[in-house]
């Protein structure tokens, strides 16, 4: 489903398997390249929804698992699980990924814009002068968020709870000072035990003026606060909320003012307990846009399922063997030790590898959301499939992908002047040619 998928996808000659291997390696392209050529695209199609007039960027994290144990990056993690009562330990990637959300209230999609590895790469930043690579994976979502924001205009962006932090919010700050007030406004969910502070009374004698008020214990202020309720759309359909407002400070030594709503029964659950950093943003704004936040998690779903954007197999022999029972800082030893300059080389071109084809998976899936937008009455229209029941009016990403799949050979079948195999040939630079050819 990796490489090889593009092999059999196009009708390529096998042959030209080491080619496809060599183009992931080159040094032909960057990853900072391709985000930022992918992000013009996105916004200049005129599909970015604007909510509440501002563009809306989601982002989260994803770990793969991958067995590989000359893989770059692979670190053992922690894979929660809400189904089982405790923790899973995995190997493999950490990716934090920042898509925007296009299209219409009729279908709306979360087309992903940055998918880079946040966790193990320590090393190998070090070596490249990657100095975000020391950096947490909140710290980076945050700081590629707010890159995003700076180049295109100003946006909101929704998290959910495990990035509601101290460092988050610090970071939040610093780009502020860098790229003006309001680059990004953050719509997140609060844990339920979350303390905060009032504001202080004004202090009437000399003195410093004091910086927090009395602490609150935000659960209990379901007991003591007026609620109201409206009628508000939670994940695509109509219902009666129950809510109330305040704000109060966050933050043990920065008390930053948020404001705090507090949701009964939120999408007939559990209370819950929603946080903006912008406190011009109604309380029903901000139950509507956290409740966007789930269409990061159906990209992943078919970014796995429909594309298969996880499948890469990438590994070099310059890598230490990875133990399963080693720990993270042991690995990190281990990557440490490589000294040749050659081997050094051979890794950093794997990871990049490993990026590459992340990022093309996903500007990949996002030209199939652009399509099934753009051109979904031709798709429902042709006979290319039998569906007992058509959903939707904007056909699926899946509806898409396999109309793609059924009519691209007809497509290179007609275009006499594209030659598929010549193409990536050429695609192999000479002075590419050092690539870690013992590497797959």
């Amino acid at each position: 489903m990796g490489v090889t998928s593009i092999i059999r996808a196009l009708g390529v000659e096998p042959c030209l398997y080491e080619n496809l291997l060599h183009f992931f390696r080159a040094e032909s392209w960057s990853i900072e390249g391709l985000r930022k050529r992918w992000i013009s695209v996105v916004y200049t199609s005129g599909l970015v929804y604007h909510v509440y007039g501002r563009p809306l960027l989601i982002a989260d994290g994803v770990k793969q698992s991958k067995e590989g144990r000359k893989m770059p990056g692979v670190k053992k993690l922690v894979q929660e699980s809400e189904n089982s009562g405790k923790a899973q330990y995995i190997h493999g990637h950490m990716f934090g990924a920042v898509g925007v959300l296009i299209g219409t209230p009729m279908k709306w999609f979360c087309t992903l814009l940055s998918l880079r590895i946040h966790d193990g790469n320590e090393v190998i930043g070090k070596w490249t002068g990657d100095e975000s690579a020391e950096e947490s994976h909140v710290v980076r979502t945050i700081n590629e968020a707010c890159e995003i924001a700076s180049v295109t205009e100003q946006s909101l962006l929704t998290l959910d709870r495990y990035y509601l932090t101290v460092p988050a919010m610090e970071t939040l700050a610093e780009n502020e000072g860098k790229y003006g007030t309001g680059v990004v406004s953050i719509v997140t969910k609060a844990k339920i035990n979350a303390k905060a502070f009032r504001k202080p009374e004004e202090k009437k004698t000399p003195g410093r003026p004091r910086k927090k008020g009395e602490e609150v214990k935000v659960r209990e202020l379901f007991e003591t606060e007026i609620f109201q309720s409206a009628e508000l759309t939670i994940y695509g359909k109509k219902q009666t909320v129950e809510f109330a407002v305040i704000d109060l400070l966050w933050g043990k030594k920065l008390y930053r003012e948020l404001r705090f709503v507090l949701v009964k029964k939120f999408n007939g659950g559990s209370d819950a307990i929603l946080v903006s950093t912008d406190l011009n943003l109604s309380p029903e704004q901000i139950i509507e846009i956290y409740a966007l936040r789930f269409k990061i998690e159906c990209s992943f779903r078919e970014l796995k399922q429909v594309i298969f954007g996880f499948t890469y197999r990438f590994w070099s022999k310059a890598m230490p063997r990875l133990s399963r029972f080693a720990k993270n800082e042991k690995m990190s030893e281990q990557l440490n030790a490589v000294q040749k300059e050659k081997e050094k080389s051979a890794i950093i071109k794997t990871f990049n590898a490993i990026e590459g084809f992340a990022m093309f998976s996903i500007i990949a899936f996002g030209l199939i959301q652009m399509g099934s937008l753009l051109f979904s009455n031709e798709i429902n229209a042709s006979a290319f499939r039998w569906l007992r029941t058509k959903r939707n009016i904007i056909s699926s990403e899946a509806t898409t992908a396999d109309f793609l799949r059924k009519t691209i050979l007809n497509t290179l079948h007609f275009s006499p002047d594209l030659d598929i195999n010549l193409f990536i040939i050429n695609a192999q630079s000479p002075r590419n040619s050092t690539t870690d050819n013992t590497a797959v």
